[in-house]
């Protein structure tokens, strides 16, 4: 048995409100690069789903940029620490790690040669340092010019050089060099100075603040030129500022849920994109590429796609998660996904294409426990689709609308699991696990029974006929249940060294799987309930977090705490093949099988990846 990673549909920038985010791009403009807890992204800008994924520090990363060359990226973290690491090889070679900050890095930026880097940031005391990139000693020169931390930094890439840079003194600064030298200090803006750069060519450069004003000033001098848009370019606070590749344009990006252009030369305003109306539509970000994509970035983590010709709303928004992923479930032809997440958003995927859709409307606003499609819809897709949250209610998604509907049935208790309950010679219901009763419930939605439980309910299963359902408790045991119409009949408690913690029939109907959190996995033939293999399979390093058959119930894939996912073989119970980091420093929290050799794993980096599996 082997595998291969066919794609992975990448996780959103992860935003905190009142802090800008640093995006990256390589030096053909074609790819964007950011961070995302521990990871970096590196995601096609025209195609992207297309996606790769960097997890090597140990703490979340703060900014991420390419080298003039295109050979290397450098990554920081929140501990001050780098890591430079090549682009060539898929392995992502480290090359060097260095500390060169005692706190967390703000920003970065190469020199034109690619040989030194400078980083910026709450160094607890120190704000600023330059290195050599191969060696990592510090380039001599004077940095000081800023009393409190430094949030932003760019260097000039013509001769004679320059260094700039913007704190929360309210300053800007400009050092020559290197050696670098401290030139002068700006003090045009009010409030915190939170980005800085360098027009392509060096001639000027420009700085954004929380005062919502932008000043242009002489790359070499430091002399202020002129403010774009006096007496203020927003209304908000200034999170982002690019220049357009021909030098003669500045996109800028405000809290104001705002983004624009302004002509360089004039001062005036060319384009103005209103992003929307809620806190989530607040710009904390934005990039104008040497292959003239302007992207822009909203506090919930959408990436934006604006045309400079098309001023008013983005041209296309890139939707996903920015929170871990609890469930997935597929819409009945196949061609949909829909995942579910810690914050509360549920997101519709395409298969063939990886384009993703946010559900609208007011739904659980925590986490998500529970997802299910039903149903089909005059497309093919799905007719309805259910989620169940801890605020102890059961909602309602129209995929049509991609709104929640304002039906809400409230549950006995926390909710912690829930699949769909085919119903004989009648249209399907759901079978909902909760921490006191096991519920019933038809598809408008409405409950048709409560069985009470001595356990807390931790998954449910019901056969393909809706002759039995599987429920696996926090006791450390397994129940059968027989269904007759709405009544449910305990016939079978199997036993399991830890919480059983998901369940899953075979498509066939001959076979029960089960997983636990002691690392088991165990398989039960349905006609009798004795075991389908001759021990369970233990092949995990930590709780087993999910578990799904294959459509032809010839493998079991089960994802763990671990971060890997192991696929199993039913036809020879000595085979199995183990996707290594299949999320790296996350676990895995779902897997739903799309064909008999496609399975799709999602994880609490909030990725989602699919993988080919080849038995032969």
């Amino acid at each position: 048995m082997s595998y291969a990673n066919e794609s992975i549909w990448a996780c959103l920038p992860r935003t905190v409100r009142g802090q800008p985010v640093v995006l990256g791009c390589d030096p053909k403009g074609e790819k964007l690069l950011y961070g995302h807890g521990n990871s970096v992204i590196i995601r096609d800008i025209k195609n992207p789903s297309v996606s790769e994924i960097y997890t090597e520090h140990s703490v979340p990363v703060t900014v991420a940029k390419w080298a003039p060359s295109g050979y290397y990226i450098c990554s920081a973290d929140i501990h001050g620490k780098v890591r430079i690491w090549d682009t060539v090889n898929a392995e992502h070679v480290l090359k060097a790690e260095y500390q060169p900050l005692g706190g967390c890095i703000r920003d970065l930026v190469w020199s034109p040669d690619s040989q030194r880097i400078a980083v910026v940031g709450d160094g607890r005391g120190k704000f600023a340092h330059v290195f050599m990139m191969d060696t990592g000693a510090s380039v001599k020169g004077d940095l000081s010019g800023h009393s409190k931390v430094i949030n932003s930094v760019d260097w000039k890439t013509s001769r004679p050089f320059r260094l700039v840079t913007g704190a929360e003194d309210n300053k800007v600064a400009l050092y020559d060099g290197p050696p670098f030298q401290f030139m002068c200090s700006k003090t045009e803006h009010q409030k915190y100075v939170q980005v800085v750069r360098f027009s392509p060519n060096g001639e000027h450069f420009a700085s954004g603040g929380f005062d919502g004003k932008v000043f242009v000033y002489d790359g070499k001098s430091g002399e202020v030129v002129r403010e774009v848009g006096e007496p203020g370019a927003h209304k908000g606070g200034i999170y982002g500022l690019s220049w357009s590749p021909d030098n003669t344009r500045i996109l800028t990006a405000s809290g104001d849920k705002t983004c624009k252009i302004w002509k360089v030369e004039t001062g005036e305003l060319l384009a103005e994109y209103n992003m929307g109306s809620q806190v989530e539509d607040q710009q904390m970000s934005c990039i104008w590429t040497p292959a003239n994509h302007l992207l822009s970035l909203s506090l919930s983590g959408f990436i934006n796609y604006l045309n400079p010709d098309q001023p008013g709303a983005p041209e296309k928004i890139v939707k996903g998660h920015s929170s871990p992923i609890t469930r997935v479930s597929i819409s009945p032809d196949g061609r949909q996904l829909y995942t579910s997440a810690m914050d509360g958003c549920v997101t519709r995927w395409d298969v063939a294409t990886g384009d993703s859709e946010r559900v609208e409307g007011k739904g659980h606003g925590n986490q998500v426990t529970g997802l299910v499609v039903m149903g089909a819809g005059a497309d093919g897709g799905a007719g309805k689709v259910f989620t169940i949250g801890i605020d102890d209610t059961l909602q309602v998604i129209d995929p049509c609308q991609m709104s929640y509907t304002t039906t809400r049935v409230s549950l006995s208790s926390q909710p912690r699991f829930m699949c769909s309950w085919p119903r004989p010679g009648q249209d399907a219901g759901l079978a909902v696990v909760t921490v006191k009763d096991i519920t019933l419930l038809t598809d408008q939605p409405s409950v048709v029974s409560t069985t009470p439980t001595s356990y807390e309910g931790q998954c449910v299963a019901v056969s393909g006929d809706g002759a039995l359902l599987a429920a696996g408790g926090s006791d450390n045991k397994l129940r059968v249940y027989s269904i007759s119409g709405s009544t449910l009949t305990e016939t079978q408690v199997l036993e399991h060294l830890g919480v059983v913690t998901g369940v899953v029939f075979s498509s066939c109907g001959k076979y029960l799987a089960a997983c636990d959190a002691y690392r088991k996995v165990k398989v039960y033939n349905t006609s009798d309930w004795t075991p389908a293999i001759k021990a369970e399979w233990g092949f995990h390093n930590a709780k087993i977090n999910c578990i799904a058959f294959s459509p032809n119930s010839e493998l079991i894939a089960t994802g763990s705490l671990d971060t890997t996912v192991i696929v199993w073989s039913m036809k020879d119970m000595h085979k199995r093949i183990t996707l290594q980091s299949a999320h790296a420093q996350a676990q895995v929290t779902g897997l739903l099988w799309l064909a008999d050799n496609i399975l799709v794993s999602t994880g609490h980096d909030a990725c989602l990846k699919t993988w080919v599996i080849t038995t032969h």
